[in-house]
C-alpha cells in the first residue's frame, strides 16, 4: 500500500527546505513518496533528483509556493499513487 510522507517547508529559510527534502527522499522505501510544500519551485533540486534516481512532479499550490511529489524512479506503486492525486482520481 502506498505511503505518503508530508513536509511543509514554506516558512523555512534556505537551504533548509532542500536539506529536509533530501533527508526524507533518501529514506523512502518501496511504495513511498514525498509530498512537499515549498516556498517556490526548487529548480536547482531537479538535476540532483535526476542524477540520483528519483522522479518528481510539481504543481503550484495556489500562491507562489509549490507542491512537489518525489518518488524512486522505478517505484510503480508510488508513481501510481501520485498520479491518482494529481489526476484527482
Amino acid at each position: 500500500m502506498p505511503s505518503e510522507h508530508r513536509l511543509d517547508a514554506r516558512g523555512l529559510p534556505p537551504p533548509e527546505p532542500m536539506e529536509r527534502v533530501l533527508a526524507v527522499i533518501h529514506a523512502l522505501g518501496d511504495g513511498e513518496y514525498l509530498r512537499a510544500f515549498l516556498p517556490h519551485e526548487p529548480l536547482p533540486l531537479y538535476p540532483l533528483l535526476q542524477q540520483t534516481g528519483f522522479d518528481w512532479q510539481a504543481r503550484g499550490a495556489g500562491d507562489s509556493s509549490c507542491e512537489l511529489f518525489i518518488w524512486r524512479r522505478h517505484d510503480d506503486q508510488a508513481r501510481s499513487a501520485v498520479r491518482h492525486i494529481l489526476d484527482g482520481v
